[in-house]
């Protein structure tokens, strides 16, 4: 127990930079465990980093006097000359040890990686082929691989791992694991093109849908969704139609990086060649996707009668509900017409469905109650999908739609009550969003017994969930007039934001999100504001510059926060780097 006390305070001073500190306590270790090398390691680098070199060799000769003559102390010995300016006298120890694995083979990789871990990598080459070469049921190619693109060697580390994966001695999915640290979102970056050579190199000497394979994941990479569609066309040509899935796959990712017209030739490809009922009607649905995409409200009258003739093609079943529940959330959230959706999802529940078939349903049915203002019923449908899947994402889902018609309902006690549950959920989305609802409930319930405020935004929020874009707009605009310097003024200006968007009012929009990061630094929002504009600055204002200032200050200052993740990854991109 001391032991690992004393451990777990070496290695935070050691992370701290208190090397002087982190000594008493490796030494303490060292004493009372000698052979276990992670305290020894840690007393040695601790020595280093307080330039007590003689201590380590002195350390280092007293444990091979005792008769531990195994290489790695060797090789430390050696970087300790090395950190002294001593390159010869280094090159002697290193010598030394790769003669070791003369005499076993076995020690190759142990030494490899030690020389790997002083950055030592002709080292490492060097004892990773004797060891090949004089056990040669060893195999390290793949270990090699990875240090040619250490060293720089881009085309020798392609060739390497394409050999291997070639003569089955490793899976598709370690060399792109691999390969995606080299490469970046910019077909022009060197490392991309030398991939992209030899890929092509390969595909001309040898015609292995393996070829068409990673030439398309490349293309995905680079975003060039045209050109793996090219390949994926002769993947699935040439493998009799086998291959919908990775094209379906292709469309949605497509379709996700708002390229609508590579995904909308995908999807009609799809279509047309598929002769898989649901294949083809998931197609299908993808394609009047996008035509809502538009917004062009002349062509509604036109998608109905797309959804109708779908109908009258599959009927009501339970392998088709995707369908029936695209028609009543387009005859709901597009036309206004909830009743007959309403209609169409009850006849839905009569077919014999499962437990998961029947929440989907039960889901989509109160999310149109919620919009025709039918609390209790839509409530009653939620509570049901809850129960039956009480440990599922879905009945958490579920219980946060509990929560939120509650709160448009102005049950503000009975959401809190469910949001507390979630904010454990395993969904990390629907914990982020449990957080912010029961926050904006809890601040705002403290500071104003009468809840007006909250009433008014629940009223905004609901309108914004109709799709009544700017009648939302216009009562979070009482509430920025009414309201001002009152905790809910930075949630009406986020929410204002978010609608600003949709309605393509970037400006307005950007001046939200900016007067938040500057007036609500230290609240709860301030991160939610961060990466909005990060995104209004990337995706439509293409101001990169500005872009990348937001996720940096996400990266410095909020690392609890949500979007952190997805901010760095921006950030890198923007800055040019591989991004893995």
């Amino acid at each position: 127990m001391a032991s690992a006390q004393d451990n777990f305070l070496a290695k935070q001073y050691f992370n701290d930079g208190d090397f002087e500190k982190a000594v008493v306590f490796y030494e303490k270790l060292v004493k009372k465990n000698p052979r276990i090398t992670d305290y020894s390691d840690g007393l040695i680098a601790c020595y280093q980093q307080l330039e007590r070199y003689s201590d380590v060799e002195d350390f280092l000769l007293e444990k091979i006097g005792q008769g531990n003559t195994h290489p790695i102390l060797l090789i430390q010995l050696g970087y300790n000359h090395a950190l002294q300016n001593a390159p010869e006298k280094a090159s002697e120890y290193y010598q030394q040890a790769l003669l070791d694995i003369e005499k076993n083979p076995n020690h190759g990789y142990a030494i490899a990686q030690r020389f790997q871990e002083y950055s030592l990598l002709d080292y490492t080459l060097s004892a990773y082929r004797k060891a090949m070469e004089l056990n040669p049921t060893l195999d390290y190619n793949y270990q090699m691989a990875r240090i040619y693109g250490e060293q720089g060697n881009i085309d020798k580390m392609y060739d390497s791992y394409l050999n291997l994966l070639v003569n089955g001695k490793t899976s598709k999915s370690n060399v792109l694991r691999s390969i995606d640290d080299f490469i970046s979102v910019d077909p022009e970056n060197e490392n991309n093109l030398k991939l992209k050579k030899a890929l092509l190199k390969h595909a001309q000497q040898d015609p292995n849908l393996l070829w068409n394979d990673l030439l398309s994941w490349l293309f995905v990479q680079q975003k060039q969704y045209n050109s793996a569609f090219r390949q994926e066309k002769a993947i699935f040509k040439r493998m009799d139609g086998g291959t919908i899935q990775r094209l379906e796959n292709l469309g949605n990712l497509a379709l996700n990086d708002n390229e609508t017209e590579i995904a909308k030739s995908i999807f009609e490809y799809i279509s047309e060649k598929s002769v898989d009922e649901i294949t083809q009607l998931n197609a299908q649905l993808n394609l009047i996707d996008i035509q809502l995409l538009e917004e062009d409200k002349k062509n509604l009258t036109g998608i109905d009668q797309q959804f109708k003739d779908l109908i009258a093609t599959h009927g009501y079943k339970s392998q088709t509900l995707q369908l029936q529940i695209a028609y009543a959330n387009f005859l709901t959230f597009r036309q206004d017409s909830p009743e007959p959706a309403i209609g169409i999802l009850k006849n839905c529940l009569e077919l014999p469905l499962n437990t998961r078939g029947k929440a989907y349903v039960k889901l989509a049915l109160g999310d149109i109650l919620v919009f025709d203002k039918k609390f209790n019923e839509a409530l009653i449908y939620f509570s049901q999908v809850q129960k039956s899947l009480k440990n599922d994402v879905l009945g958490q889902n579920a219980r946060f739609k509990v929560a939120q018609t509650s709160f448009y309902k102005g049950d503000f006690d009975w959401a809190l009550t469910q949001l507390k549950v979630l904010r454990s959920s395993t969904s990390q989305l629907i914990a982020n969003d449990a957080m912010q609802l029961s926050l904006l409930i809890a601040d705002n319930s403290l500071e104003d017994s009468t809840q007006i405020a909250l009433k008014k935004y629940a009223r905004a929020d609901l309108l914004a969930y109709q799709k009544k874009t700017k009648e939302a707009i216009a009562v979070l605009d009482d509430i920025l007039q009414n309201h001002k310097g009152e905790k809910i003024e930075d949630e009406a200006l986020l929410k204002q934001g978010e609608l600003l968007v949709g309605l393509k009012d970037y400006e307005a929009a950007k001046f939200n999100y900016q007067k938040i990061t500057e007036f609500y630094a230290n609240d709860i929002l301030a991160d939610d504001a961060l990466f909005a504009l990060g995104e209004l600055y990337r995706n439509v204002l293409n101001e990169p510059e500005k872009a990348k200032e937001q996720y940096e200050k996400i990266i410095y200052n909020y690392q609890d926060s949500y979007y952190f993740p997805q901010a760095r990854k921006n950030f890198r991109m923007l800055r040019g780097d591989s991004i893995n």
